[in-house]
């Protein structure tokens, strides 16, 4: 982290002092790609799949969106991403109480927003607060449960915002109350529901809880992370600039970050080659096994906690009958859709919970068995698909998930007779589409903040906000809901999420396919970002060198 840490050329200085950065961009890369002139000035061009929906952090819901607000928010604690553990972020240290149900923290008093504002335990009240209200829509709202009061505040059914359970005790001291001792809820709070906003900025630009309003804009932007919004172009690059506020600006290397919105895979992967993007988030499934096959490979591979998925909307037909669901799921070839289509890069995946979770296993539901699945059709009303109506399977736009869903409405047309058609919207208004249930059938995917099998299944309860299958289910939700959290005996917990997982893939609202493999390309230049099983970068720990080379490769 030393390397390049308060150093600038002095094109950077211009640029991060009175000169647009837009004009370090086009100044520092005259003559040569943005990698060479990154490594050389501190600035990572990141690759970051789409055009994020929204800054904020109490609304979004997407990876896109999550990576940058890494970069400009902090929150109590933040996870280191060599070790997986939880470093100090705006709190110093913190302590539990002797039943672990009381968690105090102590705030690092040299914590500044970025327009020089001190952060203190009142704005981690507030926005805990915000982030509950139930106003918010915040999809992700269900994830702080664990506090004392925040279901009954998040619902409605309680309007004292003092009922939920977390205390300013003073200007850097603040207290959260859980309901029950909490293993993984200090991981949670590092994650973005729970990030501090500020609350003058917000209040300038709206009611509290009014979303997608003009604080997110460049000129109004004010956080509290290593990096801070300098440039907002939309469709081409959005850049975060080094805070000079930041509490540890001393320890954070990189001038700046460009985040490019990029949802073509090829588009990507060709600007990796030509020396524009250190790191891409994206890899065409047709190149990896030419990459795997190179001695000095920028490809990097490896498991992540995640799984993709299949969706139903539960209340529409052909939907609504389990039959019809049970029966293209186990049409689909799950092994031969790995090995073929995805190149044998992924896992296949016939429960929701990746496999290799701690002393977790999933039950064995939803196999492969086109007889059984052809006797299902035929019994929900259309043998050999016969009397099948419209129906379309929704995907965001990517060459790699477009594949995915050829390849599935071959298969269904082979084994079930069925024709299915396909369609594909721009990131936003895809989830747009998906959280209004406007769909009938879509692909999605869910990467888990930590190791815990109940970041996948509390997405199913009937109170999350990321339920869009319309699935309920009363024994899930008691489970869930209630059982789990109130059980701090750990081989009691995974029982009661195996029977969970178990009605959950017996009433299939959902089709797992795979579990994910992370796979990026990566510059030799970039240091501080090891894989991981989160697949997290904390871009505060991230540096360049500026004496690697330049990978670039041919055509």
């Amino acid at each position: 982290m030393e390397s390049g840490a308060g150093h600038m050329t002095r094109c950077v200085a211009g640029a991060l002092g009175a000169l647009l950065l837009t004009t370090l961009l086009a100044a520092c890369s005259q003559g040569e790609g943005n990698v060479a002139a990154g490594n050389r000035d501190g600035v990572l061009h990141f690759g970051n799949a789409t055009e994020p929906q929204t800054l904020d952090p109490h609304v979004m819901s997407g990876l896109p969106e999550v990576n940058i607000a890494r970069a400009l928010f902090e929150g109590l604690v933040t996870r280191n991403p060599g070790t997986l553990e939880m470093d100090p972020g705006v709190a110093k240290r913190w302590e539990f109480s002797g039943d672990r149900r009381v968690m105090t923290f102590y705030l690092n008093r040299a914590a500044r927003w970025s327009n020089g504002d001190p952060v203190t335990a009142h704005d981690f009240v507030w926005s805990l607060r915000r982030s509950l209200h139930p106003d918010m829509g915040n999809q992700l709202a269900y994830t702080l449960y664990p506090i004392s009061g925040a279901q009954a505040y998040a619902t409605g059914e309680v309007g004292d915002p003092d009922a939920l359970g977390v205390r300013a005790l003073d200007e850097h001291t603040l207290q959260i109350t859980l309901h029950h001792p909490d293993p993984f809820f200090l991981g949670t709070l590092g994650t973005y529901p729970t990030y501090p906003v500020h609350r003058p900025t917000i209040e300038a630009h709206g009611k509290t809880t009014d979303r997608f309003t003009a604080w997110t804009r460049v000129e109004n932007f004010v956080g509290n992370g290593p990096f801070t919004l300098a440039e907002w172009k939309l469709n081409r690059r959005l850049v975060v600039k080094r805070s000079e506020t930041y509490w540890d600006a001393t320890h954070v290397s990189l001038n700046a970050v460009v985040f490019h919105p990029i949802d073509n895979e090829v588009t990507e992967e060709k600007m990796f080659r030509m020396g524009q993007l250190h790191h891409a988030y994206q890899v065409p499934l047709s190149k990896i096994p030419g990459y795997l096959a190179m001695n000095d490979s920028p490809y990097r591979q490896a498991p992540q906690q995640g799984t993709y998925y299949l969706m139903f909307n539960t209340l529409r037909p052909p939907m609504d009958d389990p039959r019809v669901r049970q029966a293209l799921a186990m049409a689909i070839d799950r092994d031969k859709l790995v090995a073929t289509v995805l190149q044998g890069t992924e896992q296949p995946a016939l429960a929701l919970v990746p496999p290799g979770t701690p002393g977790y296993t999933s039950p064995d539901v939803l196999r492969h068995d086109p007889q059984q699945a052809r006797a299902l059709l035929a019994a929900a009303g259309y043998p050999d698909g016969q009397g099948w109506p419209k129906v379309e399977y929704l995907f965001n736009t990517s060459e790699n998930h477009r594949r995915i869903a050829v390849a599935i409405q071959q298969l269904w047309k082979d084994e079930l007779g069925i024709e299915v058609a396909l369609a594909n919207q721009e990131w936003k208004v895809y989830l747009d589409t998906v959280n209004e249930r406007a769909f009938t059938l879509a692909r999605m995917g869910w990467l888990a903040g930590d190791l815990d099998p109940a970041s996948f299944l509390d997405t199913f309860t009937s109170e999350s906000g990321i339920n869009r299958t319309g699935f309920s289910h009363e024994r899930y939700d008691e489970i869930m809901l209630r059982l789990v959290p109130g059980t701090a005996e750990p081989a009691e917990r995974l029982a009661l999420m195996h029977e969970a997982e178990r009605l959950l893939m017996q009433a299939v609202p959902v089709v797992p396919l795979y579990t994910y493999n992370s796979k990026h390309l990566v510059q030799p230049s970039v240091k501080g970002a090891p894989p991981n099983v989160l697949d997290l970068q904390n871009f505060k720990y991230i540096s360049l060198d500026p004496d690697a080379p330049v990978w670039k490769g041919e055509g």
